[in-house]
């Protein structure tokens, strides 16, 4: 079982327009709702390969039901009460294929809430392999949220972290197993500017000298890194007809967790990634033969190699 912790859910809407004219008025052709929520996305595509998984996340009461109605049979929920609105983020897709994204920052959460939301998480981590936080955190939460998650778990149970800015500085201080950033919040995280894969080695290898277990860091067109007290190991995938990468780095990181979270664990993770990446919208379809035969697993690590 991997237990997934979505703080700040949301009900992603996209509308396609012709062209966005700022002090106008813009038509829309098609409109399209979708429950979003890192976390969510994660246990969506380990819930479509087989794999036991419950989502965490709090239910603001005046649309919990639009959202619960959204995830349908995609996973299972274990939601939490909570009062207000979910957040709507809107994506404005012109023809020319520009996104211009609108984002809510989310209802804020009482202590009461936080608490709710702690308790259900260490309920369901029993006789669970990991707990996954997902993503921002509600207005106002402090950022060691995920620190307090991490704490509240069983012994034996591990935790990984896919988010930015404090709440992972706050995760890295906390030594958890796994940390999941892209090459940006690696670089924010550990000050550094990133420009080769040698780079990216080294900067992870430092967040294992200060305490994290491993970190899996997803790089785009470069696929992806892990770094753990045992070496590295680099794989990639290049394709050419990608149709969208919301949500790509997060079926990286099921695909990880779902193949063991391993050195052997990455080539399934960019397989997953790449279908992804394939994919028309957010949830994943599911993995195809050519997309594991697209994954490349270099045999060293080319330190000198720029990125992308």
């Amino acid at each position: 079982m991997i237990v997934t912790v979505t703080p700040n859910p949301s009900i992603d809407r996209t509308l396609r327009i012709g062209r966005l004219e700022r002090g106008g008025v813009v038509r829309v052709s098609s409109a399209t709702d979708e429950a979003g929520g890192k976390g969510l996305n994660v246990s969506r595509a380990l819930a479509q390969d087989g794999h036991a998984t419950l989502a965490v996340l709090p239910l603001p009461e005046r649309t919990a039901a639009t959202y619960v109605g959204l995830v349908g049979a995609d996973a299972t929920l274990a939601g939490v009460p909570v009062g207000g609105a979910m957040r709507v983020n809107i994506s404005l897709v012109e023809d020319d294929g520009t996104v211009t994204k609108v984002n809510e920052a989310g209802p804020t959460l009482d202590e009461a809430a936080i608490e709710g939301l702690l308790e259900r998480v260490e309920s369901a981590a029993a006789g669970a392999g990991w707990v996954v936080g997902c993503g921002s955190l509600p207005p106002g939460m402090d950022p060691a949220f995920y620190g307090r998650v991490a704490r509240s778990l069983p012994a034996g149970i591990r935790m990984a972290i896919d988010a930015s800015g404090p709440a992972l500085a706050a995760a890295a201080e906390a030594g958890v197993a796994l940390l999941k950033p892209n090459r940006t919040e690696l670089e924010e995280l550990t000050g550094r500017a990133l420009s080769t894969i040698g780079a990216v080695v080294d900067a992870a290898a430092a967040l294992l000298d200060a305490g994290t277990g491993a970190v899996l860091t997803s790089l785009g067109p470069d696929g992806a890194v892990y770094v753990w007290a045992g070496g590295a190991v680099h794989a990639e995938a290049r394709i050419d007809d990608v149709a969208n990468t919301v949500g790509a780095g997060d079926a990286l990181l099921a695909g990880f967790l779902a193949a063991g979270a391993d050195a052997d664990a990455v080539v399934t993770a960019v397989a997953w990634g790449v279908a992804a990446c394939r994919s028309p919208g957010t949830r994943m379809r599911p993995v195809r033969d050519e997309d594991v035969a697209a994954v490349v697993r270099h045999a060293r690590i080319d330190r000198s190699r720029r990125l992308a």
